[in-house]
Formats: structure tokens, C-alpha cells, sequence
């Protein structure tokens, strides 16, 4: 199998957002608060990264993409403000498989956003996710755990189609470069909304939150995503995808395993749904233009 080093941090990268929302749980902070210091932390990491390596980054392409770099920016912001909430108002599983519908999302909106044809195939795909998140809410139950909870998930997952929309539209502009000014916009599109929830004054951490927080923003995120552009970069398109979908595995591993928090038979097969469908519609082959 080639290119082993680069499925290994690939990987490693998945596993490590799929924690997360675990460690959110220890805390004790608002959530934008955490999503601030998270980006700015990432945003250092990422930079003494291409440092190391003498990167340089593309200042004519983030030019000519300026537009969709800000919108995307702030759109990342806003969705690590929904899916923190999301953590804190739900179970992790929940949360997390909420924010997953953000590819079923894509799919339903493409032919209005970027007036491209639905493959009549893919249909049962959203079917077979909505479906999956209807199971993971507990409405069928009668069990909803916090409807407020879910609709934070779900909104998180719209921020983040949106990100998959900016960057359909970017031309040129090299990955490293995308996801850097990305997160800086992010942290920067969170500060005053954070100053403003928090009364002119940047929360402070406890040793517990602070040490939990400086965590996330190093390997969570800094890390996370110097492995996972640089895995993306030089392994296949289907490998990509594939192993993406070990990140909500891992946050509903983490969720039942280590947070003993209740997910169900029909949640297990929401969560089945969701992923299944999601992972389908992405590897499924285009069609050509003979079909």
C-alpha cells in the first residue's frame, strides 16, 4: 500500500477532531470562547508549520479569491459556535452526527447554489439521512434530549455547506493557504461576538480549561490540520472520503465509551444512516454524459 506515513496522519488527524467534543464536556468555558482560542492557537501552529518548512504563502491567489475567503472564514467561525453549543446542550453523539448532515446538505442545495443537475441516484441518500437524524432525536421516542441541542448541530452543518460552497468557487489558491486564512478569519469573525456575550472582557480559563483549550488549539486543530491538508494533498480522492468518516465514529465511540451518554437502538440506526449516506453519495462514480 502506498503512501502508509500519509494514511497514518490522515487518520490520526480524523481521530483527533473526533475527540473534540469530549473534551468540551471538561470545559468550563462559553463556547465561543473556546472556539476563539482555538482558532488563534491553530492559526500560530499552522504558521510556525510553514515556517519550518519555508512555505510561502500565495498572496496573488488569496487575492484573487479574497471574497470566498472571507465568507468561508466566517462561516467556519460561526459553525464551531454552533457545534460547541451543540456539545454543551446534547450528547457529543448527537451533536456531532447533527453537524454530519452538512454533505447531505450540499447535495440537496447544489442544483440552486451552483445550478448543477441532482444526480436522481443521490436522492435516497438525503432520504436515508433524514431518516437518520429523525432516529438520533429521540422523536420517535418520545425521548427528544434537547431539541435546542439538535438545532445547533443542524445549523453548524448549514455554516459548513456553506464553506463547501466557498471553496468550490476558489480558483488557484493552494490548500495550506485556504485553510490558514480561514481559521484567522474564523477566530477573528468570533472575537467580537465573544466580547460582546462576555461584556467587553476576554474570558478567562480555569488551569483545567486553559490546559484542555491549549490542547485543542495545538494538536486538535494546529496539527490536526497540518496532517490532514498535507494527507489530502497526496492521497486519492476515495481514500479522503473514506476515512473523513472516521471522525463521527470516533465522536460517538467517545460519546457512549467514555461519557456513558444513552444513544439507543434507534439512534445506533440513525447514526448508521447518516454516515452510510453521507459516505454513499460522495463515492458514488459521476455520471457521463452517455448515461
Amino acid at each position: 500500500m502506498k503512501l502508509v506515513k500519509e494514511r497514518i496522519l490522515f487518520i490520526i488527524a480524523v481521530v483527533l477532531y473526533g475527540t473534540i467534543g469530549m473534551f468540551l464536556r471538561f470545559v468550563d468555558l462559553p463556547s465561543e470562547a473556546v472556539a476563539f482560542y482555538r482558532g488563534f492557537i491553530g492559526v500560530l501552529v499552522l504558521l510556525l508549520f510553514r515556517l519550518a518548512r519555508r512555505e510561502k504563502p500565495d498572496f496573488r491567489a488569496m487575492r484573487d479569491n479574497l471574497l470566498w475567503l472571507l465568507l468561508s472564514g466566517v462561516a467556519l467561525g460561526f459553525n464551531w459556535i454552533f457545534l460547541f453549543a451543540a456539545y454543551v446542550n446534547t450528547t457529543v453523539a448527537i451533536a456531532s452526527l447533527c453537524n454530519y448532515m452538512a454533505p447531505v446538505i450540499v447535495i440537496a442545495l447544489t442544483p440552486l447554489v451552483l445550478k448543477e443537475k441532482l444526480d436522481p441516484r443521490k436522492i435516497p441518500c438525503i432520504a436515508a439521512a433524514l431518516v437518520g437524524i429523525i432516529l438520533v432525536s429521540g422523536i420517535i421516542g418520545g425521548k427528544v434530549g434537547s431539541p435546542l441541542g439538535i438545532v445547533f448541530g443542524l445549523s453548524g452543518a448549514c455554516c459548513f455547506a456553506f464553506i463547501v460552497f466557498c471553496n468550490r468557487k476558489m480558483k488557484g489558491i493552494p490548500a495550506m493557504d485556504r485553510a490558514t486564512v480561514q481559521l484567522a478569519l474564523s477566530a477573528l469573525t468570533v472575537l467580537p461576538y465573544m466580547l460582546i456575550k462576555s461584556g467587553g472582557m476576554l474570558p478567562l480559563p480555569d488551569l483545567r480549561s486553559g490546559l484542555i483549550v491549549l490542547m485543542l488549539g495545538v494538536l486538535q486543530t494546529g496539527v490536526a490540520y497540518c496532517f490532514y491538508f498535507n494527507g489530502m494533498a497526496k492521497l486519492p480522492v476515495q481514500t479522503v472520503a473514506i476515512l473523513g468518516y472516521l471522525e463521527p465514529v470516533v465522536s460517538v465511540l467517545c460519546s457512549v465509551i467514555f461519557l456513558k451518554e444513552p444513544l439507543g437502538i434507534a439512534g445506533w440506526i440513525g447514526a448508521a444512516l447518516i454516515i452510510a449516506a453521507a459516505l454513499v453519495s460522495e463515492l458514488m462514480p459521476e455520471r457521463t454524459s452517455a448515461e
